[in-house]
């Protein structure tokens, strides 16, 4: 049974060494790809890019929506993990505001491959729950430690995090002033 958003990459892993370095490779240039051409890039290209053949990467993933599926699991995963480091290192007030930071990053540079998901998949529902679950104990901490607002729950934060980042920045430092908004909107007045 998978319990996490890391036990579905787990689960789809080859364990024979050769095969999860290939299946590694893939996955690590189609984030790359993907980052940079989107998800249209031919899969071809991905393959190439990752030092392996077409039927390698066919066996893997045997459809574009696996593949970006895949790395969309591997980086909700990343960020649940960078959550669980801010709840570790810093105080729950900056834990909370860092972590919506890296949400906001990751989710503007995002939309290409959030528009490839099958949102009904069990793996995007998945990561809906695991993204809920990481911020949700961010926001509980930093509001028991008197730094976030009381009357927000993690789906009034998220929706607003989301709605922030639907609109295009026209540059960084844009960016990072919304970003701020964001951030003090969530903490304590």
């Amino acid at each position: 049974m998978v319990t996490s958003v890391s036990d579905l990459l787990a689960a789809r892993r080859p364990h024979r060494t050769d095969a999860a370095r290939n299946f590694d490779a893939i996955l690590a240039a189609a984030r790359d790809l993907f980052a940079t051409l989107g998800t249209q890039v031919t899969l071809a290209d991905v393959a190439k890019r990752a030092g392996v053949g077409a039927a390698t990467l066919y066996r893997h993933f045997p459809t574009r929506e696996d593949l970006a599926e895949a790395v969309y699991v591997s980086e909700v995963d990343e960020l649940c993990r960078y959550g669980d480091e801010f709840a570790a290192t810093r105080e729950p007030g900056e834990a909370l505001a860092e972590w919506i930071r890296r949400f906001v990053t990751y989710m503007a540079t995002k939309r290409d491959l959030l528009a490839a998901l099958d949102r009904s998949s069990g793996a995007f529902l998945a990561c809906k729950y695991a993204l809920f679950a990481s911020g949700g104990r961010l926001l509980t901490a930093a509001q028991e430690a008197g730094a976030a607002r009381d009357d927000v729950d993690i789906d009034d934060v998220m929706r607003f995090v989301i709605g922030v980042t639907n609109s295009p920045f026209g540059s960084d430092a844009q960016r990072d002033r919304i970003l701020r908004l964001a951030v003090d909107a969530v903490r304590r007045p």
